[in-house]
């Protein structure tokens, strides 16, 4: 019997050979027919923001000088649409990179950094924020290298092969009742600050490459000190989220802090890379993008009790609720970036600090909605000369008197501006 082929077998053998020639010109184009195209770049005033067809794996940026420029690379990206420059910025390039990736130059009308970097819409949104410094400052931070966003962990394995020394562990569920610790201090008139030493218990965080340090250790460490620093100034209460090696959930780090009515929230850590001599301490704060969509979250819930410094909003509308969080929240990422910059020009002469040490993220330890919050990465665990400083006496000391120091201008600043 003669071999044929019937109409639906021949369709599908067509749809076959269309998809292996397919296949074939992007392998000789050097192009993946995965790959994300670029939509439209926004070139704002302080920020930039990349726009693709599709999430991208993920992406960094390097600083470049003589001329001043700011390279972004993507990965599984290639160029799209002509882009003109606003801003900071005078001029924009694209260009492929490597064997499946973009490159964006960004020409700098003056010196610049980025502040942070984070990824939306399903990795198909990239805003990168960015903060005029001086020449000086440009070139100590071109030296530190290259600046990692990342996406979600949903869109591969790349985030956790980035950080090396980070162990993963099943997360148990939260506590129904939260176990509230000691305040130390004994005058209620006192502001109250909580120090929150950050992992602990089955999470030990970061793990230093060449010692086996573990930052749940080294951050308890550091927080103790910062107790103990606070407490003798007798200007402000102190409470430690934890006083002894136990998790906490995330969420519960900060709900210690709310049900205590506690003033300002300092969350502490160690920063640790995969590979590099990256140094130096850092202050987070709540990125704008980050705290409109928790914003959002937080009017949408049914029951809208104590959200907002024990203000009950279960009787208000929706719009009127949102507006009041929203509200709330910018004053609180206001006084919290106040706190970073303070605390970053209080450490500058003790402890070695990164030329852009402010910087924005979605931490989900920053997201109380009325309450001051940072979280100071103290060094790199993943940096023997960093681990050694930040783990000794001298060390300790050091950040404790930084913390000490802010959170004395701090609380000085607002008690002026009450009178």
């Amino acid at each position: 019997m003669p071999f044929r082929w019937t109409g639906r077998a021949q369709t599908r053998h067509y749809a076959r050979v269309l998809v292996i020639l397919a296949l074939l010109a992007c392998w000789f184009t050097g192009a993946p027919g995965w790959a994300a195209t670029v939509q439209r770049i926004d070139v704002r005033r302080d920020r930039i923001v990349l726009h693709f067809d599709r999430g991208v794996a993920d992406a960094s940026a390097i600083l470049l000088a003589r001329p001043r420029r700011i390279a972004v690379d993507v990965a599984g990206a290639v160029p799209g649409h002509a882009v003109s420059g606003a801003g900071l910025v005078t001029a924009v390039r694209q260009s492929r990179h490597g064997t499946s990736g973009l490159r964006i130059l960004f020409d700098l009308a003056r010196p610049a950094v980025v502040r942070e970097g984070s990824f939306g819409d399903g990795g198909r949104d990239l805003t990168i924020a960015l903060r005029s410094v001086d020449d000086a400052t440009f070139a100590r931070a071109a030296d530190e290298g290259r600046v990692r966003f990342l996406p979600p962990l949903s869109f591969g394995t790349r985030r956790s092969a980035a950080r090396k020394y980070q162990v993963a562990v099943p997360i148990p569920p939260s506590s129904r009742k939260l176990r509230l610790p000691r305040i130390y201090g004994d005058d209620a008139s006192r502001p109250l600050v909580v120090i929150d030493a950050g992992h602990g218990g089955q999470d030990p965080g970061a793990i230093a490459p060449t010692d086996g340090r573990r930052e749940k250790d080294v951050t308890l460490r550091i927080a103790k000190a910062i107790r103990d620093e606070l407490v003798e100034s007798g200007r402000v209460r102190v409470a430690l989220t934890r006083e002894d090696d136990r998790f906490i959930v995330l969420q519960e780090r900060f709900g210690i802090a709310r049900k205590l009515h506690a003033s300002l929230f300092i969350s502490i850590h160690c920063d640790s890379v995969g590979s590099g001599d990256a140094s130096g301490a850092s202050v987070y704060t709540l990125s704008e993008v980050a705290s409109d969509k928790e914003s959002a979250r937080l009017a949408a819930r049914e029951n809208k009790a104590d959200i907002i410094a024990g203000v009950n909003l279960a009787s208000t509308s929706a719009d009127i609720s949102s507006i009041l969080i929203d509200l709330t929240q910018r004053e609180t990422m206001n006084s919290s970036a106040s706190f970073a910059r303070l605390l970053g020009r209080e450490a500058q002469p003790l402890v070695p600090m990164k030329p852009n040490f402010h910087r924005m993220a979605s931490l989900m330890v920053l997201k109380a909605p009325d309450m001051p919050s940072i979280l100071f990465e103290t060094g790199y665990i993943s940096n023997p000369r960093d681990a050694d400083f930040i783990d000794s006496d001298a060390g300790r000391h050091a950040i404790a008197e930084s913390v000490r120091r802010a959170v004395d201008v701090h609380f000085a600043r607002r008690l002026a501006s009450t009178r």
